[in-house]
């Protein structure tokens, strides 16, 4: 693929991490322009395409149609020209590892915002890993978050999935919706309720779930929170795992997550408390977007029609990569100080 209309983008940029490749394809369907992205993941070990952002990238020319050049596990530069098909109906995208469905599931949200009619998405690979959303978090935070902005999205977990096996499966269903609006929330309201999950796979017997939660609760109890915790345990995953989500719930409606995988060595004790810990201090730092909310929505409030306000729990690697390719494609302007992020939707133009 070659021309002047295509965007050259460097995916050795800002975190140069895989979720460069991802947000540009999805910002390569939902503007319909032609990209080139070079040098993928060129500052991890292990560079290029691996399965999980193959899987992603595939799965948005699936979506849209079009033409992708290049892309291969461990391919360092690929091309892509989108073509002019919204998406519908039912599709199944397996990462085929462990590799992070969720995150997945991230690059595909925002075309989805362009869909005319309901779609829904079966993705299967790793729920619940270090450096990925949880599934939970997505169900119960970034979900609420894209309803208050317009756009109707379901996630539901159908069997969790764990490193190094993966084999999760979750279901995403959209919505049509007109467009995005604004999300303005920069003064935090109080708290009015903390609650969790705690799931455990196959280690009933060891009452991970049970200690998990129980550890939390101590935490939370010792900053003034009743928490109410719910205990699944499952036997459906293909191997033994564990995560525990939390939540705090605020008068205006806004939520801020937590959570923590189970991996070798970790005890349910230290999940439970730095969840916990996690939560705790990022209701302290006043934010309305929890660490991981805070660069999750950067497309949605660039796709917005209008000006979204918020205040990030955190300003991340995550956060300034998203906020950098919002630029390369122009899709909105920006600033952000003290925490503090307002954008300017081109959607609105």
């Amino acid at each position: 693929m070659s021309g002047d209309d295509v965007l050259d983008i460097d995916g050795a940029a800002q975190s140069g991490s895989g979720m460069i490749a991802r947000q540009a394809v999805a910002y390569a369907a939902v503007t319909g322009r032609s990209i080139r992205v070079h040098d993928v993941r060129a500052r991890r070990p292990h560079p290029g395409l691996r399965p999980q952002h193959l899987c992603a990238v595939e799965a948005v020319r699936a979506l849209v149609g079009g033409t992708l050049e290049g892309a291969h596990l461990g391919s360092r530069e690929f091309s892509f020209r989108p073509g002019g098909r919204r998406p519908r109906g039912l599709h199944r995208f397996d990462v085929g590892t462990a590799g992070s469905a969720t995150a997945l599931s991230l690059a595909l949200l925002p075309v989805l915002t362009t869909a005319v009619e309901p779609v829904t998405l079966e993705l299967v690979g790793g729920l619940f890993q270090d450096r990925a959303p949880s599934v939970l978090h997505l169900q119960h935070v970034l979900t609420r978050l894209l309803d208050r902005m317009g756009f109707a999205v379901t996630v539901t977990l159908v069997r969790p999935g764990y490193v190094p096996t993966g084999g999760g499966v979750m279901r995403l269903t959209t919505i049509p919706t007109t467009r995005l609006t604004p999300l303005v929330a920069e003064r935090r309201a109080a708290v009015t309720g903390v609650w969790g999950i705690a799931l455990a796979s196959h280690l009933a017997e060891r009452r991970v779930a049970a200690r998990m939660a129980e550890a939390a609760r101590r935490a939370l109890a010792g900053a003034g929170h009743a928490a109410v915790l719910e205990e699944r345990e499952d036997d459906t995953a293909p191997q033994a795992g564990a995560c525990l989500a939390l939540f705090a719930d605020l008068s205006d409606g806004m939520r801020l997550g937590a959570d923590r995988a189970g991996a070798p060595g970790r005890s349910a004790e230290r999940i439970g408390a730095t969840a916990a810990r996690q939560l705790l201090d990022d209701v302290a730092s006043g934010a309305t977007l929890d660490r991981f909310a805070s660069d999750q929505v950067v497309p949605f409030l660039s796709l917005a029609a209008g000006r979204s306000r918020v205040r990030l729990a955190d300003v991340t690697d995550h956060v300034r990569t998203g906020l950098w390719l919002t630029d390369v494609f122009g899709l909105a302007a920006w600033n952000l100080a003290d925490r503090v992020l307002t954008v300017d939707g081109r959607a609105c133009e």
